[in-house]
């Protein structure tokens, strides 16, 4: 008897319908149906895709316009170096005095061990004018300053025409005028002549920047004796400029000081003049961080267009998404569908914007005379945040694109 009822049950068995499952979708078929409403309406994603691309491209730039700027700053100090130091006279202790450093402090600078090179340069009370009919008190600010000949290799400065002083012009009524003075006396070219304590003197050299000594830029440069002889200057330096060997800086530092002016060494103030741009490199980013969240808001508005492109999307796709449920595709497969949307709209934003700030970044640089640099990590990052917003600003459309009844969805088309 129980074999019968097997044998009755094993035709049974084997009329069941085989159980359904649903149809898969591989990595090319998730990008083809993600990519069709794209397609579908450029106008729409060119619009969508701009909000991110503005977004990215702003903090692209900015980044990238900081980090250009660093790097010269940095290529700077490497053609300049940090190894020279500024001796010059302070105010006496107890007297609150303006003093002098000594006719040999120069000399005496140079014989500290670690030392290298030494320039000097004493003021001279005497104005500077173009000529002899300017009254004295319009000096443009310029400073007549005798100058002895290694101040230029101290310096590491250059000519931007002409010579620098000698021993032989340096006896003479000769002058080098460092750039911003020579602008300010209408000077372009050596040859020409300025007035100084009676008596015109020939430019014979026109300075380059000076980075590092500021005030020899707005400066006229005589020489040493000629200064003496001609313009009543008493031999008493009022800037020691020192370049020392990189590993004796510190212990230069700690002697100048008492070398310059042993009598009254606390009247002598010591300087290092790169780290105000030393100070000015290491926090150059500091200002761009208002500017990078100017361009992350930008994103976040970017990413809320893409979400109400995806919802609209959505909305005028039911007929499609009813479609595909009713052959068959799963809630899974609608929302990997307009998430994958979602994200080939930003990542088309993302790249967009990253074009767009190297782009800004490398014409600021060129006008700027500055290396071009865009850090790797600032646009690997700024195409990780694109990806991020369009994940979040397609979730919730894809969800209720999932949520939706087939019949429904059918119906209202």
């Amino acid at each position: 008897m129980s074999r019968t009822r097997a044998r009755a049950r094993k035709p049974a068995a084997r009329l069941r319908p085989p159980r359904l499952r649903p149809p898969r979708l591989s990595p090319r078929d998730v990008l083809h149906v993600g990519s069709a409403g794209l397609r579908a309406r450029p106008m729409r994603v060119f619009l969508s895709a701009l909000g991110i691309a503005i977004g990215i491209a702003t903090m692209i730039a900015v980044v990238g316009i900081s980090s250009s700027s660093q790097a010269k700053l940095l290529r700077e100090l490497d053609r300049l170096g940090t190894n020279m130091l500024v001796a010059t006279p302070g105010q006496g202790m107890f007297s609150g005095q303006d003093t002098t450093l000594p006719k040999e402090a120069p000399g005496m600078v140079s014989r500290i061990p670690g030392v290298e090179s030494v320039g000097t340069t004493g003021d001279v009370a005497e104005s500077v004018r173009r000529s002899e009919n300017i009254p004295k008190e319009e000096t443009g600010g310029v400073a007549v300053k005798a100058a002895k000949d290694d101040l230029l290799g101290t310096l590491r400065a250059s000519m931007a025409s002409g010579t620098w002083l000698n021993d032989a012009t340096g006896r003479y009524p000769a002058v080098v005028l460092g750039d911003v003075s020579a602008r300010r006396l209408g000077i372009t070219a050596p040859g020409q002549q300025v007035f100084i304590g009676g008596r015109y003197f020939t430019v014979i050299g026109i300075l380059g920047p000076v980075p590092l000594a500021p005030e020899i830029e707005r400066s006229a440069l005589i020489g040493w004796d000629a200064a003496e002889r001609l313009l009543g200057f008493d031999g008493h330096p009022t800037a020691v400029y020192e370049r020392s060997a990189d590993d004796r800086v510190a212990a230069v530092r700690e002697l100048i000081a008492r070398t310059a002016n042993p009598q009254t060494p606390s009247a002598v103030s010591v300087t290092d003049p790169s780290a105000a741009l030393q100070a000015k490199a290491a926090t150059e980013g500091a200002f761009s961080t208002l500017l990078l969240g100017l361009g992350g808001i930008a994103l976040l508005v970017g990413g809320v267009g893409v979400a109400n492109t995806m919802i609209i999307s959505v909305l005028e796709r039911r007929h499609e998404i009813g479609l595909r449920r009713s052959l068959g595709g799963t809630k899974g497969q609608i929302r990997i569908q307009f998430v994958t949307e979602s994200l080939l709209l930003s990542g088309l934003g993302g790249l967009a914007g990253i074009v767009l700030g190297g782009a800004a970044t490398a014409v600021y640089a060129r006008t700027g005379d500055m290396p071009w640099v865009v850090p790797l990590w600032a646009v690997g990052g700024g195409f990780a945040a694109t990806l991020v917003i369009g994940t979040l600003a397609g979730l919730y459309p894809a969800v209720r694109a999932a949520r939706l009844s087939p019949t429904l969805a059918l119906a209202a088309a």
